[in-house]
């Protein structure tokens, strides 16, 4: 699926891969290296809070991979409430999410199917109104944003690559979009856990039994994300709940194939 295009950009394109390096061999996906590594320097204190994390031209040269891993690996991070983007200035360090201050609505929940379903069902209440406010208030760069985050989940998509940072980022963008702090404030602190694929795989085990939903996903997205460039708040909020209901749907289907058969007569 091609999505509208705001402006050519290269390096959306640029190869995702490193640079050749003497580094050990390592199994792990290049953009988990670099998010893990710095993220247990944000949590050792080497990076304190308020701190302006290193250029992106410095971070490649410092891991030798390229300028889509960095990012990536840099949009995991924001996806987790430890860095801010600033436009024009560069990215600071937020300090390690400190779990005590989480809500008990979230910090006692587990990951089970019933919870996901939950979670879908708030979401419901929330971002439908979100996509509705960012059709309404959205600036052009807040449009330009959603467009990039778009094309991002399109090359995972295309790429075979793993697309959970890119989900939660588009959704962030949108509560960004509505110009009310809250709605940013509340998916940043609830974080990725609030994706229901990354619960569901981790309550199987790290493997998702369900057949690849990215076209799906991607689809829905682009539906929401039209809808918000056409001004048309109630086909936005129309199009985000098609889109969360969907995934209550597929849950639920999960629930019901997996009860006990009742016992016959």
């Amino acid at each position: 699926m091609q999505s509208r295009r705001w402006r050519p950009d290269a390096d959306r394109r640029e190869e995702a891969g490193r640079v050749v390096t003497g580094q050990a061999k390592d199994s792990r996906p290049l953009t988990v290296r670099v998010t893990e590594e710095l993220r247990e320097r944000i949590e050792a204190g080497d990076y304190a809070p308020g701190d302006k994390l290193p250029t992106e031209p410095v971070l490649v040269e410092r891991f030798g991979y390229s300028r889509t891993v960095i990012r990536e690996a840099i949009a995991a991070l924001r996806a987790d409430g430890l860095v801010e983007s600033r436009q024009g200035v560069g990215v600071f360090v937020l300090g390690p999410r400190q779990r005590e201050q989480l809500p008990t609505l979230f910090a006692d929940a587990t990951d089970k199917i019933s919870d996901i379903i939950e979670e879908l069902e708030l979401r419901l209440g929330i971002e439908v109104e979100a996509a509705g406010l960012a059709a309404l208030r959205s600036s052009p760069a807040q449009e330009a944003e959603i467009q990039a985050q778009l094309e991002s989940f399109e090359r995972l998509v295309a790429e075979g690559r793993p697309t959970d940072n890119a989900d939660f980022a588009f959704h962030m963008t949108i509560a960004t979009a509505t110009n009310n702090q809250r709605f940013k404030a509340f998916l940043e602190h609830v974080g990725r856990r609030i994706i229901p694929r990354v619960k569901f795989r981790k309550a199987m085990g790290g493997i998702d039994p369900l057949p690849n939903r990215d076209e799906q996903l991607l689809a829905e997205h682009t539906q929401v994300a039209e809808a918000i460039w056409a001004r048309d708040p109630e086909a936005a909020r129309d199009a985000m709940r098609r889109h969360l209901q969907g995934g209550i749907k597929r849950y639920r289907a999960i629930t019901r194939a997996t009860r006990p058969t009742p016992a016959s007569d």
